[in-house]
């Protein structure tokens, strides 16, 4: 009877947890939304921001006042001797000096009055900040175009598969036909094996179908931020996505090099080299501290510090302190050159960033024009390669063609319809690519 249990029991916690498995229903818009708030490399940006930000406060704190307190505590366990002699005849006495132990407490506090490293510095650490915002920027303009890549990728592999099946229901038809035809003596045994052959690489190709959409599933799951093998159903349609990527408008969009973001992180780079050739100036200059100690000193032969009767002592100093770099044997020199240089890279890199980028807009462009071209003729020959092939099938039913004919016009249509799937992917794929060249806001 226990069993039994058992059993019953593990069906039932197998059926429940398979019940708890996340399934998600998503649209591209929507799954672009999660992928930018859940997707590995979005939160791996949005921690590099908040990084960035304690970095720009320990950078703050340095100029603020710093406190630090210190306590001495000292035991001798053998104190050390020390000879005299007084009275000049050679005699040295032993004296001890000082108590046992004894504990010192003090508390400094220090304050940077000038310092033009710190001034470079405080201006560094909003770059590095700016450097952290622009990344996570790039990053969501990458996720966006990933996801969207990812998406259509599992819509052309199940439209892949939708089409083989198409073609397996027709080639079954077709073999049946002429087996019954051979069997009658209406038909060579050359027309079944020619369909047998069409039959096993249909068959082989709905394999590979289906595991690449598995794998194209696990992609799209990667991209957005999910468990590999969340379940996901996809609301948009990769024939509803083709018309909403069909915008001849965006290309007559201008290029703004401005609000570009590959642009934004060169102009950057090159703030962070001027700030750093400022750096080693500012090494040059002389550096000023304050600082405010207060102390407290105790002796006793035994531990009696925390005792009330123990006497303390106290102390205090006040001081200022002021570094003067004089001559450095043309280290400094040479180190400001090098940063100059790096300056006057940083330029070069700028103004090739101008350049490679406008053509990257009207390359972008010109592919996106192109995607739409090969859309149109491959939808247009997709459409004759289906007539021809149905007629093909009409003759060869009426004993009017042979086999050869209609395979090859079976082999055309196959063709076209990979062409005509691969073109709808890469209208999505170029837009998506348009709109990151052109820098188009995120929705």
């Amino acid at each position: 009877m226990n069993k039994y249990i058992y059993i019953f029991c593990f069906f039932a916690f197998t059926f429940s947890m398979k019940g708890q498995e996340k399934t998600m229903e998503i649209s591209l818009d929507d799954a672009v939304k999660f992928a930018l708030k859940n997707s590995y490399n979005s939160t791996v940006a949005s921690n590099e921001i908040l990084s960035a930000e304690k970095t720009k406060w320990e950078t703050t704190t340095i100029g603020l006042p710093q406190i630090n307190a210190k306590v001495d505590y000292q035991n001798f366990l053998k104190q050390q001797v020390t000879l005299a002699d007084f009275d000049g005849d050679g005699v040295n006495e032993e004296f001890l000096f000082g108590t046992k132990q004894n504990v010192n407490a003090t508390i400094t506090l220090t304050q940077l009055l000038f310092d033009g490293s710190y001034l470079v510095g405080l201006e560094s650490a909003k770059t590095y900040l700016k450097i952290s915002e622009q990344a996570k920027e790039k990053t969501e303009l990458t996720t966006r175009e990933t996801v969207i890549n990812a998406y259509g990728n599992v819509l052309v592999a199940e439209k892949s598969l939708e089409i083989l099946f198409k073609n397996k229901i027709v080639n079954d038809r077709i073999l049946k036909g002429a087996r019954l035809g051979y069997e009658n003596g209406l038909a060579e045994l050359e027309d079944v094996e020619q369909f047998e052959i069409i039959e096993g690489n249909i068959n082989n190709n709905i394999r590979s179908a289906k595991r690449l959409k598995n794998i194209a599933y696990k992609l799209l799951n990667i991209s957005l931020g999910n468990k590999i093998n969340t379940k996901l159903i996809l609301t948009d349609t990769l024939d509803t996505l083709v018309l909403a990527n069909l915008n001849l408008n965006i290309l007559s969009e201008s290029f703004n090099l401005e609000n570009n973001i590959d642009y934004k992180i060169a102009e950057n780079d090159r703030e962070s080299k001027r700030l750093l050739m400022k750096l080693e100036q500012s090494k040059a200059l002389p550096s000023l501290n304050a600082f405010l100690n207060y102390g407290a000193q105790a002796n006793s032969n035994s531990f009696s510090f925390l005792s009330s009767n123990q006497r303390w002592f106290d102390s205090s100093l006040l001081g200022v302190s002021l570094n003067i770099p004089v001559f450095s044997s043309f280290k400094r020199s040479a180190k400001t050159a090098q940063a100059k240089i790096a300056l006057e890279n940083a330029d070069i890199r700028l103004e090739e960033a101008k350049q490679r980028l406008s053509l990257a807009a009207e390359s972008a462009k010109s592919d996106y024009q192109l995607s739409i071209d090969n859309y149109q003729t491959a939808k247009k020959n997709l459409s004759l390669a289906e007539k021809i092939e149905k007629k093909q099938q009409i003759k060869f039913n009426e004993g009017i063609t042979t086999s050869f004919d209609l395979l090859q016009a079976q082999n055309q249509l196959y063709t076209q319809q990979n062409a005509y799937v691969k073109a709808m992917l890469n209208i999505i794929a170029t837009k998506a690519t348009l709109e990151n060249a052109l820098n188009t806001p995120i929705k």
